[in-house]
């Protein structure tokens, strides 16, 4: 009996034995599937934490937690750039695809010649055709660079609304879509009834605005299967056009997610600074000037737009703000936050160069670093900076550092109080010390042969410009 127990043991473990690579493909497969849905998010709560989520139509949720599903955010293509305001909704996609979905970018080369009323308290100038088809492509070029185009079931699709309204004219368009959406319906909305209060009042053009942005969302419904539209809080009345049309046309059902809409902890309009807005097209806006808008942003705001424009984790995110805490002075949430998104809308060249170009007032760089910025990046550096102008045939034949600091300039008020500072080793010339109280500046100093740069004491500095 006991040979017959043992004969049945060792056959059971050559069976096991025979099953094995069967068992360990099994294995591998199941690790396999929860390492791929551990790297997924859920975007409902990822929008949550981050602080980005405004509001939602019941059942979004749920339709998200079955499966990927198709969704799209509108882009008017009112300059041949986006700015920082549009990036909550470039990180609302890019979220939307890290969890499974499927995101759809839609270029409004159509909704762009009307006109979004949304938060405008008069009616925008209208863009003629070639402007507008010239900020088509390079919006296109621009939300390129975020999303991915290559990322299997899931991969980003760009859409230009103009592909499908070229087709429609003004009967068709007023008989198979305007017909499901009432008058009183369209002036409930926010974006009408405080354009309709004002002094201004509204075109039949900006009021049909709605109708063209409702009529995108049923068409992406319809043909690429697109079941929810994001967009910011402002553009709600919009978005539900969109379903309403959906639903009246088609008894079909779609879903609406809104992100907040981004304001500075000071009261001022997020992404505004003196010279105007801060664009995400380096000719627009300079990769320095650009990494600085976030390396200047307070505290408070730095802790809120670190969740929102990064794709930091909140674990990272969290020990960045406890260092931030124990040495506030050091600007580590200011310094992650502009390195992050400065990297991702340019380069990590282009934040190597703003990184430079900033040591060049606030740190200790060297006149080779000073000599090797490029004429722009040295413009930003010294916007605002007091600055003179020298005769270029006067700086040919020669000036004595005595008289241009007193006399050609008025950096010094006498020669005697240059003079002391001179001696002191309190002035310096393109970052490097002058102590000669006989020394000659000429044209070989300049730089980008028109340029002087000069730093009295530590932190007083002047742009001298030879023309």
């Amino acid at each position: 009996m006991r040979k017959e127990i043992q004969i049945a043991f060792i056959q059971h473990k050559i069976k096991l034995f025979t099953y094995l690579p069967y068992y360990a493909a099994y294995i591998f497969t199941i690790v396999l599937l929860k390492t791929y849905f551990r790297s997924m998010t859920n975007f409902v709560e990822e929008m949550k934490w981050r602080g980005m989520l405004h509001d939602m139509m019941p059942g979004t949720e749920e339709l998200l937690s079955k499966g990927s599903i198709s969704g799209y955010i509108g882009f008017d293509p009112t300059a041949d750039s986006l700015h920082v305001g549009h990036l909550t909704q470039i990180m609302t996609l890019i979220h939307f695809q890290r969890a499974g979905h499927k995101p759809y970018a839609l270029v409004g080369g159509a909704t762009g010649m009307v006109g979004d009323p949304s938060g405008k308290s008069a009616e925008r100038n209208l863009l003629s055709e070639e402007v507008l088809f010239h900020n088509v492509k390079c919006l296109e070029e621009q939300l390129s660079k975020f999303l991915n185009f290559n990322e299997g079931s899931n991969s980003a699709v760009m859409v230009n609304n103009y592909d499908w309204f070229k087709r429609f004219n003004f009967l068709e368009f007023i008989r198979d879509v305007g017909k499901h959406i009432t008058v009183n319906y369209m002036m409930a909305k926010d974006s009408v009834k405080k354009r309709l209060e004002g002094e201004t009042g509204m075109s039949f053009t900006e009021f049909s605005y709605q109708l063209v942005q409702g009529y995108d969302f049923y068409y992406l419904w319809k043909e690429h299967n697109c079941q929810v539209q994001m967009g910011g809080s402002d553009q709600w009345g919009n978005i539900v056009t969109g379903t309403e049309l959906i639903r009246r046309k088609s008894q079909g059902e779609a879903f609406a997610i809104t992100t907040n809409l981004i304001k500075k902890s000071d009261g001022t309009k997020f992404g505004k600074t003196e010279s105007g807005a801060v664009w995400l097209d380096p000719k627009r806006t300079s990769p320095y000037k650009f990494y600085q808008f976030w390396l200047n942003s307070s505290d408070e705001d730095a802790a809120s737009w670190i969740r929102i424009f990064t794709l930091l984790s909140k674990e990272e995110i969290e020990t960045l703000e406890a260092e931030h805490a124990l040495a506030p002075h050091t600007r580590i949430l200011q310094k992650a936050l502009a390195k992050e998104i400065t990297t991702k809308v340019h380069s990590e060249t282009a934040l190597n160069t703003a990184i430079e170009a900033s040591s060049i007032l606030f740190g200790n760089s060297t006149a080779e670093s000073f000599a090797a910025l490029d004429e722009e990046t040295f413009l930003d550096i010294f916007e605002g900076v007091p600055q003179y102008q020298i005769n270029k045939y006067d700086l040919a034949a020669g000036i004595n550092i005595i008289e241009l600091l007193a006399e050609k300039t008025q950096i010094f008020p006498s020669k005697g109080e240059a003079r002391k500072m001179l001696i002191g080793g309190g002035i310096s010339i393109n970052k490097e010390k002058i102590t000669d109280q006989e020394k000659v500046i000429n044209s070989e100093s300049l730089l980008n042969q028109k340029y002087l740069m000069v730093q009295k004491g530590k932190k007083n500095y002047f742009l001298l410009i030879v023309a």
